[in-house]
C-alpha cells in the first residue's frame, strides 16, 4: 500500500521527469568524413544542443575510403551501429531499393524541400521520396594560380582542355621553387582517384559499358584518358602522389605548392580563405577539363546524411539529418564563421543570398557547373547506365575500387597503360559474368 501511495504521490510531475531523465539519455552516433564541412558541422553542436538538449550526439569520424568501408558493412548486416550515416548519391538509390534507409518524409515545412536544388534532389530520391538529406554537393572545377600564370605568360580558358592542362602544368612546373604544375588525386578509391579519371574517361569521349553492359576499359578513348593522366602526374605532379586524395591536394595547393588542380568545387571556400590558405587573394577558376567532349566533363557528387532503418533511435536521428541539413543551419555557419565556411552546393536560397556571393565570387561558377552535370547524358556515346563519374549499379563499388587500384600501379611504374587496363577489363568482365546484368 506505501509503494501504492508513494508511486500515486509522484503524479504527472514525476512521471515527467522520468521521462525527462529517459530523452536525456537519447544518444545518436554518427558516422562521417574528415572533410572540413563535416569538421565545420562538429564545430557547431553547441547550436544543435541548446534546440535539442535531450539528444547526445557521438561521433564516428574516418577516411573516405574507411568510411565507405565501415557504414556499408554495417547497413548491409543491419547491425545498426549508426543512426546517422554520410552517404552519397551514389549510395543512396541503391540502398533505398534495398530498404535499407529510412525515408525522410513529413519534414517540417520550415525545411523547404523545394529550396533543394533539383540535380541534388533528384540523386538521392526514389520515385519521387527522399532517402538521404544533402549536406552539401559539388562538382569539380579547376584551380589554378593566377600569379604563375601571369609570370609564364599564359591564360586559362574559361573551358581548358586536358591537352591545354597539360601545355599549362609544363609552363608552370618548378618543383626547384616548390611549385608543382598540377595536383591530382591519386590516391586508390572509386571515391578518389576515380572520381576525377571517371570524368577524364567520359571527357575522352569514353564509357564504361556498352549497351549490352560488356566493360570498355580497353578501347582507344580509355588508353588516351589513362595516358594523359599519367603524363600529367608523372611529369607536372608532386612526389608520392597515390598517397594524395582530395584532402591530401586541397592542402597542398593551399599551402601553395601546386600550380593547377581539379577537383571538388566544395573546395572553393578552403582555397579563398586567408586564414586557411596561403594563396587565396592568387586563386583563379575554370571550368573542369575537358577533351573531345564535354559530356561528363564535371563531375556531380552529394555528401548527405540518411538514418538507417537498423537505427534504434530514428526519430532523434531524423531531428539530427534535419538540423545538419536545413537553411537555418546555413545561416548559423554564415553568422557564426562567415558566408565562406557554409556547405555549398545544395539550396537555392544559398545561392540568391547576396552575401553569399559577395563572400564567395566563385558562386556563380559553382552553381552553374553543378546544375551543368548530367547523370542522365554523361556519355559521347549510348551507356545502359545513370551517374558521371561513377556508375550506379551495386557492382561499381568492387569494379572502381579494384580499377582505382590499377590506376594507381599505373602511376608507381609498377604496371603500364595498356597491363592495367586489361587487367581491369578482365576483373570487371568477371564482376558482370557473376552478378549477372543489372536490371
Amino acid at each position: 500500500m506505501r509503494l501504492a501511495l508513494f508511486i500515486s504521490g509522484i503524479g504527472i510531475a514525476g512521471l515527467s521527469a522520468c521521462s525527462a531523465a529517459m530523452a536525456q539519455s537519447t544518444e545518436i552516433t554518427v558516422a562521417t568524413v574528415n572533410n572540413p564541412d563535416m569538421v565545420t558541422m562538429q564545430s557547431m553542436m553547441s547550436a544543435f544542443k541548446d534546440a535539442h538538449p535531450d539528444i547526445k550526439v557521438n561521433w564516428v569520424t574516418l577516411p573516405e575510403n574507411e568510411l565507405r568501408q565501415k557504414v556499408t558493412t554495417d547497413i548491409a548486416s543491419g547491425a545498426g551501429q549508426y543512426d546517422v550515416v554520410t552517404v552519397s548519391n551514389y549510395e543512396t538509390p541503391i540502398w533505398a531499393q534495398n530498404d535499407w534507409l529510412t525515408p525522410m518524409e513529413n519534414l517540417p515545412e520550415s525545411y523547404d524541400v523545394d529550396d533543394l536544388l533539383k540535380p541534388v534532389k533528384d540523386g538521392l530520391s526514389v520515385d519521387g521520396t527522399l532517402y538521404a538529406l544533402p549536406f552539401y554537393a559539388e562538382s569539380s572545377v579547376t584551380y589554378y594560380r593566377k600569379d604563375l600564370f601571369e609570370k609564364a605568360g599564359i591564360e586559362m580558358p574559361d573551358k581548358p582542355t586536358w591537352s591545354q592542362i597539360e601545355e599549362f602544368a609544363s609552363k608552370i612546373h618548378s618543383p626547384s621553387d616548390g611549385v608543382y604544375g598540377i595536383c591530382l588525386r591519386g590516391l586508390p578509391g572509386w571515391g578518389q582517384n576515380m572520381a576525377l579519371f571517371g570524368t577524364m574517361v567520359n571527357s575522352f569521349g569514353g564509357r564504361w559499358f556498352d549497351m549490352d553492359w560488356k566493360p570498355q576499359l580497353t578501347s582507344d578513348e580509355w588508353k588516351n584518358a589513362a595516358n594523359a593522366y599519367v603524363d600529367l602526374l608523372n611529369n607536372y605532379g608532386p612526389p608520392g602522389v597515390t598517397s594524395n586524395g582530395f584532402t591530401e591536394s586541397e592542402t597542398l595547393f593551399a599551402n601553395g605548392q601546386c600550380g593547377m588542380w581539379v577537383d571538388s568545387t566544395v573546395a572553393a571556400s578552403y582555397v579563398s580563405d586567408p586564414e586557411t590558405s596561403k594563396v587565396a587573394d592568387k586563386v583563379g577558376f575554370a571550368q573542369a577539363p575537358y577533351e573531345t567532349t564535354e559530356k561528363g566533363s564535371n563531375w556531380l557528387f552529394t555528401w548527405a546524411l540518411a538514418v538507417p532503418q537498423s537505427s534504434k533511435n530514428q526519430e532523434a536521428a531524423k531531428t539530427f539529418v534535419d538540423w545538419a541539413t536545413s537553411k537555418d543551419y546555413i545561416q548559423a555557419v554564415a553568422d557564426d564563421k562567415g558566408w565562406l565556411a557554409v556547405p555549398p552546393g545544395t539550396r537555392q536560397s544559398t545561392y540568391a543570398s547576396e552575401d553569399y556571393v559577395k563572400a564567395a565570387p566563385f558562386a556563380p561558377l559553382v552553381e552553374t557547373a553543378i546544375k551543368s552535370a548530367s547523370p542522365n547524358d554523361s556519355s559521347a556515346q549510348e551507356v545502359p547506365y545513370t551517374g558521371v563519374q561513377f556508375v550506379t549499379i551495386p557492382q561499381f563499388q568492387a569494379i572502381g575500387t579494384r580499377v582505382g587500384q590499377l590506376m594507381a600501379a599505373m602511376l608507381s611504374g609498377q604496371s603500364s597503360v595498356d597491363e592495367a587496363l586489361q587487367q581491369g577489363q578482365t576483373f570487371t568482365d568477371r564482376i558482370m559474368q557473376q552478378t549477372g546484368k543489372p536490371q
